[in-house]
């Protein structure tokens, strides 16, 4: 399950893995547990959690190959700083949104799309099939819907930068999707384009602009146009942040 459609739907996996993953990944994230934290031995999480030492063995392992933790014999397990966390991991990412959206968080974040989405829309401007440009600019139509919900217009968005992603043909962009993920969970959690007609006809043109470009075979306008659509995103939800720490300021005249 992906952090847009968690964020949609408020359903988390539950398997016993990844109850003892997300309850130890997010306590870290969130820095309930701090820094420099040597975790519990073995019978204590096992117990903590009503699992097997296998279950947890392969939970800490995961948290491992996050960054998240780090085990060393005669020491024990402990808590990395968040400059080893994998920040491209979907988890991390879901664990950092929960904790909490602030302006630092969302910057970053349209920092590293501004950095991979324009160059994958080049190289798709370059690469596409023509039934890649077909099915873009069909994807690209579902926008022009003013009865979207929240819930749809996002899913629809997501559908069009992966496709985007995929068609650029480089494979580490396919991969970096969680980040474009990440962003529109926040998008639908502060401010969706759903909330008015003119927003979904803004954002409907502006994705056109993207797929024309891609269609045409002009990386220049492709860049463009992706940098139009994250920096409108970015501006929109920064918006929605300073509203929400300064509400009476915000609506006052």
């Amino acid at each position: 399950m992906g952090l847009l459609e968690s964020a949609i739907t408020g359903k988390k996996r539950n398997s016993s893995h990844a109850h003892v993953v997300a309850e130890l990944g997010s306590s870290i994230v969130s820095g309930y547990i701090k820094v420099g934290t040597i975790l519990p031995g073995d019978n204590e999480l096992t117990q903590r959690f009503n699992v097997s030492r296998t279950v947890l063995r392969e939970a800490m392992k995961t948290l491992a190959a996050k960054g998240l933790i780090e085990p060393k014999a005669k020491v024990g397990t402990r808590v990395l700083p968040s400059d080893k966390w994998n920040f491209f991991d979907p988890d991390v990412l879901g664990w950092r949104f929960d904790a909490g959206i602030d302006q630092t968080f969302t910057d970053y974040l349209a920092e590293i799309r501004l950095a991979l989405e324009p160059a994958a829309a080049a190289a798709a401007a370059l690469r596409a099939t023509s039934d890649d440009i077909v099915a873009l600019y069909a994807i690209a139509a579902k926008f022009d819907n003013l009865s979207h919900t929240p819930e749809s217009i996002a899913k629809v968005d997501l559908d069009f930068h992966i496709a985007i992603a995929r068609m650029s043909g480089n494979p580490f962009m396919r991969s970096a999707t969680a980040l474009i993920e990440a962003a529109l969970a926040i998008s639908f959690r502060l401010s969706s384009p759903a909330e008015s007609p003119e927003m979904i006809d803004v954002i409907a043109d502006n994705h056109l602009r993207i797929a024309h470009a891609i269609a045409s075979r002009d990386p220049e306008k492709a860049v463009a146009a992706m940098r139009h659509v994250i920096d409108v995103g970015r501006s929109r939800i920064a918006k929605c942040l300073t509203e929400e720490q300064n509400p009476i300021s915000s609506t006052s005249g």
